[in-house]
């Protein structure tokens, strides 16, 4: 019988809310006790109030060569599992045996050096792998041919765009042979061509080097095409690994719709993201209901601290499963326009909406240029309204062609929370 190349038993995450930094020379012998005599930490100690376990008692096994899919709602404790996985944290209690090398992107520009040149930090990771300079060096003109960033091999990564950072991020774990390779929704950052480039490399290097990969992705078109089966995390447990097609359905049931005003301030950025410019909220102006065959608008508020020129906001909608199926970009009728720094809301309307009824999950974008200084993916699941009359009537109508309308105005943002003055 096949030897699993990852096993987890037991394993268990548990943080402390509010605490900060380490934790105490005690704490971390009785942790590392608990390990040796098999035991959970719970069983040692008495529960800390204000404690949070991102995850409990997770267990499975996964075999040379699979691509499995890590599925959950947000919360479910998909990201605390990759960098366990990625020994970026230790467990509570419970332990992980891998067999081989583990190659991970867990977020943009992850085991990157920002100073450093792409050059350089393609030999430092290979480095981190274990790879000799020989080794590197045979796989660096693929690398660089991969990610398309020929021309700035030699600048320092920090100038980067968030999309040059995946490029690169990817083409070297993707070609740096680990025989474990971990990926973490880090590639709803590049453009569709790109990410086609990805899903194709991922199924090749599965079939043709028998290499194993763990996919966190709330896009379901990906996972039903590069994976077989899938890991299901609910609310820290591990639900058990399930065919592709059980593992959606099931994810699918528990999704919620979001208000129709969604704060952005605190989301979670890549590298680089939401410094010069940052998304603040996105919304529907007075939480107004979007119904298929009516007028619709969108407002995204963000804030600069520099000047930016060529300056555009998109919004993009995909179905349940992943499919984009509508973008918006406010450039699209109205020229990118130059900016000043300050607080700004940019809205976008459309005369017609010509989603039918279904959720949607949005996300959305700044643009300077044909760089993102800020991106978020998939921050709000809004519900469409049918048509309130037959849809057949909407479709003859000589307004059915959707056109995009554009307006900017000025914001006074004083703190993050933002007054709604316009």
């Amino acid at each position: 019988m096949t030897q699993p190349i990852i096993s987890a038993r037991g394993v268990s995450k548990r943080y402390q809310l509010g605490q900060i930094g380490m934790s105490s020379f005690r704490d971390e012998l009785e942790r590392l006790s608990a390990r040796f005599l098999r035991r959970s930490i719970s069983q040692t100690k008495p529960a800390l109030t204000g404690e949070f376990w991102a995850l409990k008692d997770v267990e499975f096994d996964i075999f040379p060569g699979e691509i499995v899919g890590v599925i959950g709602r947000n919360g479910a404790g998909k990201s605390t599992l990759l960098k366990i996985l990625s020994r970026t944290t230790e467990p509570t209690a419970g332990e992980i045996t891998m067999h081989g090398r583990v190659g991970s992107l867990l977020e943009v520009g992850t085991g990157f050096h920002p100073e450093l040149s792409g050059r350089q930090n393609i030999f430092l990771n290979g480095a981190i792998l274990g790879m000799s300079r020989a080794e590197v060096s045979k796989k660096f003109a693929e690398i660089v041919e991969f990610a398309e960033i020929a021309a700035f091999i030699d600048t320092p990564v920090k100038r980067y765009s968030s999309g040059m950072y995946v490029r690169l991020a990817f083409a070297v774990a993707a070609h740096l042979e680990p025989e474990i390779l971990i990926l973490d929704e880090v590639l709803a950052v590049g453009d569709a061509d790109f990410q086609r480039k990805c899903l194709n490399r991922m199924s090749e290097i599965s079939t043709t080097d028998g290499r194993t990969i763990l996919l966190v992705s709330h896009n379901m078109q990906a996972l039903r095409r590069l994976c077989t089966k899938c890991l299901y995390l609910e609310n820290g447990r591990s639900v058990g690994i399930m065919p592709v097609e059980d593992a959606i359905a099931r994810y699918s049931q528990h999704l919620q719709s979001s208000p129709l005003r969604v704060s952005l301030v605190d989301r979670p950025r890549g590298h680089g993201e939401g410094t010069r410019v940052r998304l603040v909220e996105l919304g529907t102006p007075d939480g107004r209901a979007i119904r298929y065959g009516q007028s619709a608008e969108f407002y995204l508020d963000f804030k600069l601290t520099e000047p930016v020129r060529r300056f555009a906001v998109g919004l993009g909608f995909a179905t349940r499963e992943g499919q984009r199926v509508l973008t918006l970009d406010s450039d699209t009728m109205t020229p990118a326009l130059d900016f000043e720094p300050g607080s700004y809301r940019i809205t976008l309307g459309l005369e017609f909406w010509p989603l039918p009824q279904s959720q949607y999950h949005v996300s959305c974008a700044a643009i300077e240029g044909s760089s993102y200084p800020d991106a978020l993916v998939d921050v709000a699941l809004w519900d469409v309204l049918p048509a309130a009359e037959d849809e057949t009537t909407h479709r003859s109508s000589p307004n059915a062609r959707p056109r995009v309308s554009v307006r900017v105005a000025a914001l006074n943002i004083a703190t993050p929370t933002l007054a709604h003055a316009l």
